[in-house]
């Protein structure tokens, strides 16, 4: 796999880069600036880029910017963005087109080797990765506006886990019951929200941020 790096702290960035040649990515740039991402993505043509929101020269959303203009130029290429804290405007953004192969993730959770290789790994492959205080933060909006009020606590567990693009059998591992068991609780939160069900892991992921932003 493919990979541009694009973060402006030396260490984080070295460190961001070992990891990924450790778990046999190909590092095929590493960036700290806007321009520099642009560039990367349009000559090196990347399976992936995992991109800091914010970089120079702007220190604002250059990261992102320059990430969501390459796959205009791109269609479809995979961006997984870090950011040192959640912001619902970034993730609307990148949200936005509503085609998948994106994701959000908190720079804290990169220290976990495992779940950042995954979160890659899934977006590379068409998928969509929402940091989960990301989706507490959508989940929180929604509660305050009445759009959920009708699930059950349990219902609301898996909502979060399938928001962060978990399927059916890693909801029941985490919850630890059947995995029939969640299929009935997704059928039961598909239906109370008015979501038209999918076997597609990532289509109903997208089908359920699009409801929660609205």
């Amino acid at each position: 796999m493919r990979v541009v790096l694009a973060e402006d702290l030396f260490l984080l960035r070295d460190g961001l880069t070992r990891t990924l040649r450790e778990h046999g990515c190909e590092v095929v740039a590493s960036v700290d600036n806007g321009p520099s991402l642009l560039r990367a993505l349009l000559e090196d043509k990347p399976d992936v880029a995992v991109v800091d929101i914010r970089l120079p020269p702007t220190f604002t959303d250059e990261g992102l910017q320059a990430a969501l203009e390459a796959r205009r130029r791109r269609p479809g290429l995979p961006i997984l963005v870090l950011s040192q804290y959640v912001d619902q405007l970034y993730a609307n953004e990148l949200l936005a087109g509503g085609d998948g192969a994106v994701g959000y993730l908190l720079k804290d959770r990169v220290t976990n080797t495992e779940q950042f290789i995954d979160a890659v790994r899934r977006v590379a492959a068409g998928g969509t990765v929402m940091d989960p205080q990301v989706i507490t933060k959508l989940l929180s909006r929604s509660r305050a506006r009445g759009m959920i009020d009708s699930l059950t606590p349990r219902e609301l567990d898996v909502l979060e886990m399938m928001a962060e693009g978990r399927s059916n059998v890693a909801i029941a591992a985490a919850l630890h019951f059947s995995e029939s068991a969640v299929a009935k609780h997704t059928a039961s939160i598909f239906g109370k929200l008015q979501i038209a069900p999918s076997t597609d892991d990532n289509r109903r992921v997208l089908a359920v941020l699009a409801y929660l932003k609205r």
